[in-house]
């Protein structure tokens, strides 16, 4: 191996490891993220990580190698040695060099957790990690409130830190995790669910018509003005169904539930015209199951429609113009529900106007759960008030006669 193999080793669907045809033991471990990282098996199944691809050409994982070597040939597992250096490793080193490879491969979120950890705890990342106590947590916490950030955002920057110090305890780089006992400030449990009521979905739904009116009418525009200095008009937006992404993402959204990094997501091939479902894969589902979406009509011919006018080498549903995955349509969004006159209105509040519509329309809530694919039944509850006639239906039940049942007078 050599450094130009090892810079052009691609990332595939599963780790994989590249090995030094010269030092035995020495490893490269190529994660689907692209992240590449040495590592040394000194036998097999006991490997210690030298460092990644990035820092450490293929000349100094040799000599990093040969240098953790040393304590085995004289005797040591070269574990025990790195495990006492490394007892006092600050709490950056530890996302650096260990941690974030990790999240890499194991979690869906591992860019934002990262980022979380160093922006949230950043005058920790110096500290040791055994150092970090309970009253520096509460120090923390308390200035976190007071620069007035919400209580489920503090929660969840703890539910962070105390998951990464685990892992560390795990892999044995610290006896204990210091903040063990720290815990989550109440919260207040009442889930926001935010839908659209008719007026609001008739708005938006007439907006979006009139922005494809408008960008129609603007395409004839500039090729009126093409013409006239005798430069070739661009393509007609009258020939295809959609002028843009926005007007399909969105039906799509509010007839299927999906999240947004679903839609992000969802390949051409996870659609299927002939049974009318989309399959949102275990790869890119929060939960990480598998879950099939039946189509209705609208969703039907709306994937339809797209189909027709995208380029048929596209894997994904949905490309931006530079042929990559979507990372945000919030200025299109933000745009149009100001046009629309909606306020108090997120992307991922069409997922909750989905199943909203579900439950007034009397659909179950263990349905409604599997369409959206929540991993425990807690999370679909916050949709129960909405299907009255539901609860009306049962308490009725009480009001059938009991003719086996005597009234007994009193004296």
């Amino acid at each position: 191996m050599n450094n130009k193999i090892a810079q052009q080793a691609l990332p595939k669907a599963r780790p994989y490891e590249l090995r030094d045809a010269k030092l035995n033991g020495l490893l490269l471990r190529v994660q689907p993220s692209g992240v590449k990282t040495w590592y040394l098996e000194f036998e097999r199944g006991k490997r210690i990580r030298l460092g990644r691809l990035s820092s450490m050409g293929h000349s100094e994982a040799v000599e990093a190698a040969k240098n953790a070597l040393g304590p085995y040939w004289a005797g040591t597992d070269p574990r025990i040695e790195r495990q006492k250096r490394k007892q006092v490793s600050t709490f950056g080193d530890f996302i650096d060099e260990h941690y974030a490879d990790w999240a890499a491969a194991q979690q869906k979120t591992a860019t934002a957790t990262i980022k979380r950890l160093k922006v949230s705890f950043r005058k920790f990342l110096n500290m040791p990690m055994a150092a970090i106590s309970p009253l520096d947590m509460e120090r923390w916490r308390a200035q976190r409130m007071k620069d007035g950030v919400k209580t489920n955002t503090v929660n969840r920057d703890i539910t962070a830190i105390k998951a990464a110090l685990n892992r560390a305890v795990e892999w044995e780089l610290i006896a204990v995790n210091p903040i063990a006992k720290v815990k989550k400030a109440r919260e207040d449990k009442e889930v926001r669910v935010r839908y659209l009521d008719e007026a609001e979905e008739h708005r938006l739904r007439s907006q979006l018509k009139k922005r494809e009116q408008e960008a129609r009418e603007a395409r004839d525009r500039t090729n009126q003005w093409r013409r006239d200095r005798k430069m070739e008009p661009l393509p007609s937006l009258h020939a295809v169904p959609f002028t843009d992404h926005l007007m399909p993402m969105v039906l799509l959204s509010i007839n299927t539930g999906m999240r947004r990094g679903e839609l992000f997501d969802l390949k051409w091939s996870h659609v299927n015209f002939d049974r009318r479902i989309v399959t949102v894969s275990a790869q890119t589902a929060k939960s990480r199951k598998t879950r099939h979406i039946p189509l209705n009509a609208e969703a039907f011919e709306t994937l339809k429609a797209w189909r027709s006018q995208c380029d048929l080498g596209n894997s994904r549903v949905f490309e931006s113009e530079d042929g990559a995955r979507f990372d945000n349509v919030n200025s299109s969004w933000k745009k149009l529900l100001e046009d629309a006159k909606i306020a108090d209105f997120r992307w991922h509040d069409m997922r909750h106007h989905f199943a909203s519509r579900l439950a007034m329309g009397a659909v179950d809530l263990n349905t409604i759960r599997e369409l959206l694919g929540h991993s425990d039944y807690g999370m679909t509850l916050r949709y129960a008030h909405l299907a009255p006639e539901h609860r009306r239906e049962a308490v009725e039940v009480l009001d059938k006669p009991r003719p086996h049942l005597k009234i007994v007078a009193t004296s």
